[in-house]
């Protein structure tokens, strides 16, 4: 079957490593990495393609031990198929960023999406080049007055009064977005 690998070779990309709990009961480590980022039933099809070739005959319960791709989020080893190919399909589809997302909000891939749809604002440098930017385009600010506008302190304040809040990805690069 193609969704098994017996070693990860991207880490960027989703995948958990399912274990035979029958040969781990018996001492003996059996599993395989697998692409989490693929529709349930194939996820359910390289699981059992796991259980097949086990040294333990019949053996029938499974556990994710491992993961790799899911950025901050944490899989337990019961996670239902479902739930980790939401997840990995949310990952894949939006990168880094929505790793960072659902990390932000506990694993909420609903709440992500809403986010991303809804409440983004835009990559930015930082969240003070945001609010300057929008100020300035919202405001006419007297060349006079240029220079003792706060904007780091403005973007503490928005961020802090919960109107704003970033995701920080790199360097650099910032992603921005209105508050929940």
């Amino acid at each position: 079957m193609e969704s098994i690998t017996t070693t990860p070779t991207d880490t960027d990309h989703p995948r958990i490593y399912v274990a035979c709990l029958a040969a781990y009961n018996s001492g003996i480590l059996h599993g395989a990495w697998i692409d989490a980022a693929q529709e349930p039933w194939a996820l359910w099809d390289a699981v059992q393609a796991v259980l097949a070739v086990s040294p333990v005959e019949g053996a029938e319960e499974w556990a994710i031990h491992d993961h790799e791709g899911f950025g901050g989020i944490r899989l337990s080893e019961h996670a239902s198929l479902d739930r980790v190919v939401a997840l990995a399909s949310f990952i894949v589809e939006h990168g880094a960023l929505g790793a960072a997302l659902l990390d932000h909000y506990g694993s909420d891939v609903g709440e992500a999406r809403e986010a991303l749809r809804e409440r983004y604002h835009g990559c930015h440098t930082s969240l003070a080049d945001y609010v300057q930017e929008l100020t300035e385009q919202a405001t006419p600010i007297p060349s006079a007055l240029r220079y003792y506008i706060d904007w780091q302190a403005m973007a503490r304040d928005a961020e802090l009064n919960g109107d704003l809040f970033t995701v920080q990805i790199a360097w650099g690069e910032v992603h921005v977005f209105g508050g929940d």
